[in-house]
């Protein structure tokens, strides 16, 4: 059934009234404050439960924005696609070789890049297979095997979990199952991290942190029967 537009109009404002009275008579209402407001526990202070509303979805909706731009940055591999396995050649039993790596997207204001490949899957914590760091900002990719031999870049290489400052592939322990190798690739908003040649992976994760613009992920996976 529909109702009379005049009529409903009249029919809110004397609920409107209503409502009203019944706040101004009756102490324990006044206390709290007027009809659509947020009580301090403290008594203090009250404030509009809308504004602090509207105030909430502003900010979400900034987070919103945000992680539609860092989803834009990616990293990909010609060799395996994300959540593969990863071939032979690049593991440690293999050839070990780094495998080629490239990316697209980064965000602006990017002044270097780091890369961290890490193991959480092991059976001590995190292992962490490589750490390059100092990538220059202009980089889009790492060519297969580009911590294998002599250094012939400007790249900084962080110590591995093995102790070597280079890239060593998966080998997890045989009969453990599948392990993730996850290929993180941060930009950061400064040029060099000042790292000293001894350096852990670790500690170039830790230092490059603070820095961090966006980052994106490739995983590849592996395991020994």
């Amino acid at each position: 059934m529909f109702v009379n537009s005049t009529n409903g109009h009249e029919l809110q404002s004397k609920m409107r009234g209503f409502r009203l009275d019944r706040f101004r008579g009756n102490p324990k209402l006044a206390a709290r404050g007027p009809p659509g407001a947020f009580v301090d526990p403290t008594g203090t202070r009250s404030r509009p439960i809308r504004s602090e509303s509207i105030q909430g979805r502003r900010e979400r909706s900034k987070i919103t924005t945000t992680e539609v731009n860092v989803m834009a940055f990616s990293i990909e591999s010609p060799a395996f696609r994300d959540g593969d396995r990863i071939p032979d050649e690049y593991v440690r039993d293999g050839e070990n070789l780094s495998p080629p790596l490239t990316w697209k997207e980064a965000p602006q204001g990017t002044r270097s890049f780091v890369l961290i490949v890490e193991d959480p899957d092991a059976p001590s914590g995190i292992f962490r297979h490589w750490g390059i760091y100092d990538i220059p900002a202009e980089r889009d990719r790492l060519p297969e095997g580009t911590t294998a031999g002599a250094k012939t870049e400007s790249l900084g290489y962080g110590v591995n979990d093995f102790g070597n400052p280079r890239y060593d592939g998966p080998q997890p322990p045989k009969g453990h199952g599948v392990h993730h190798y996850h290929f993180r690739l941060a930009a950061l908003d400064v040029e060099t991290l000042h790292c000293g040649e001894k350096a852990k992976v670790a500690d170039i994760l830790d230092r490059a942190k603070p820095h961090v613009i966006a980052q994106a992920e490739l995983v590849g996976t592996y395991e020994r029967a």
